[in-house]
């Protein structure tokens, strides 16, 4: 049942607000065009959770109206869509790229509005006040994977890692930390970094690659190149199939570039792909996926979506916006951007949120605004994502910030 979550949960909690009110939020993301492989879920796992708190009267008599536009990863797009959505008085954006966020973050800022990204790049939170990540940051998750194959390398010397990034500031967002946990100590040698082009045939990159030693590599993009990467791979036959095989690579990946949907593009070459992230997947039992199965089933989306990381991720950042709203009126407050910011940066301590989507409690602050710090290691076996091992913090994040 729906029910058994506690992003659900209202019980203990009083209603202050007037009843009939409704508060208004914005969502624009690539429906379509690049990236709209996690767009797409995404945008749905929104509507649907909306729908959800709307339909059962989570906020009592009051309702959210989710505002969602296609952006097509556009950013002029993306700023046109925000400038309708501040005329339709929303109290809280949901945004997508890293480079829209970027670019908008001085008008978040004007505007003292309270904004969740699907981008978790950690400069997103550079000079901002009102910008929060869903999870822990890109970097974090680079550096977790990369500390990972530090730990478990059992070979001479440093293992040699490459790392597999998207041709753009999302790409862009965490080698330079990688880098920075190598430098604090980090025991792993970074041979190269590739960013891929649209090419379907990676053959050359990867026998250049091999002929440099690179037993490891790290993706961070989106899940078509590196399905294409995976194929090329298992062409030559170098995929390693137990962790670590010698002479074979182990490929690895941050969150857009795994997930279910990696798999039902690549198949058999997805087969031992290692991928981080801090979303819980529906192949781990407990409530949260059984929740999230009934919602889907609710709203009439098929296993595929269901199934999907980015449909939880959307979820979440819904979840999130609904709890700060829920937690205003519980203290008798109006709903406005200011009080919902107030709201957000004190989700921490015993204030934290434990959505059920995630492998860890959502905590914020004023002096830390990236959401879920722990992260979940899977690994793809027989078709399936399993989970490998605890969620755990990167030791080198730490060091590094």
């Amino acid at each position: 049942m729906l029910v058994v979550l506690s992003f659900l949960l209202i019980l203990g909690f009083s209603v202050q607000a007037v009843a009939g009110e409704t508060y208004k939020m914005g969502l624009s993301l690539a429906i379509t065009g690049p990236t709209s492989d996690a767009g797409d879920p995404y945008s749905k796992g929104v509507e649907d959770y909306i729908k959800y708190v709307n339909d059962e009267k989570l906020l009592g008599d009051d309702k959210v109206e989710c505002f969602i536009r296609d952006d097509g990863y556009k950013t002029e797009v993306t700023k046109r869509n925000f400038e309708d959505f501040l005329d339709e008085n929303i109290v809280f954006y949901l945004n997508y790229s890293t480079g829209s966020t970027l670019a908008l973050k001085p008008d978040f800022e004007e505007e003292k509005i309270p904004v969740l990204p699907a981008s978790f790049h950690a400069g997103n939170l550079v000079d901002s006040k009102y910008i929060f990540l869903p999870i822990a940051s890109y970097s974090s998750q680079a550096v977790g994977l990369a500390e990972y194959v530090a730990n478990n390398y059992k070979g001479n010397g440093k293992a040699k890692v490459a790392m597999f990034i998207h041709p753009s500031a999302f790409g862009r967002a965490s080698y330079d930390d990688v880098k920075k946990a190598i430098d604090a100590g980090l025991n792993i040698e970074l041979v190269e970094i590739v960013e891929h082009g649209k090419d379907l045939d990676n053959t050359a990159m990867l026998k250049r690659l091999k002929s440099k030693g690179v037993q490891y590599v790290i993706s961070h993009t989106v899940q078509p190149p590196v399905a294409t990467l995976l194929k090329s791979a298992q062409s030559l036959d170098m995929i390693a199939s137990t962790y670590g095989e010698e002479g074979k690579i182990t490929f690895m990946g941050a969150h857009y570039a795994g997930g279910p949907g990696l798999i039902a593009l690549a198949g058999s070459a997805a087969e031992n792909y290692y991928w981080v992230t801090s979303y819980k997947l529906m192949s781990a039992k407990g409530p949260g996926t059984d929740a999230q199965h009934a919602l889907a089933k609710r709203y009439g989306r098929d296993d595929k979506l269901a199934n999907d990381s980015n449909y939880t991720n959307g979820i979440m950042v819904a979840q999130v916006a609904v709890e700060a709203m829920r937690r205003a009126k519980a203290r008798g407050n109006k709903v406005t951007r200011a009080s919902l910011y107030e709201e957000m940066v004190s989700m921490n301590g015993y204030n934290a949120y434990y959505p059920l989507t995630t492998v860890g409690p959502v905590t914020y602050s004023k002096t830390d605004r990236e959401g879920v710090d722990t992260l979940q290691l899977y690994v793809a076996k027989d078709g399936v994502f399993h989970e490998l091992g605890l969620p755990f913090s990167p030791e080198y994040v730490k060091k590094i910030k």
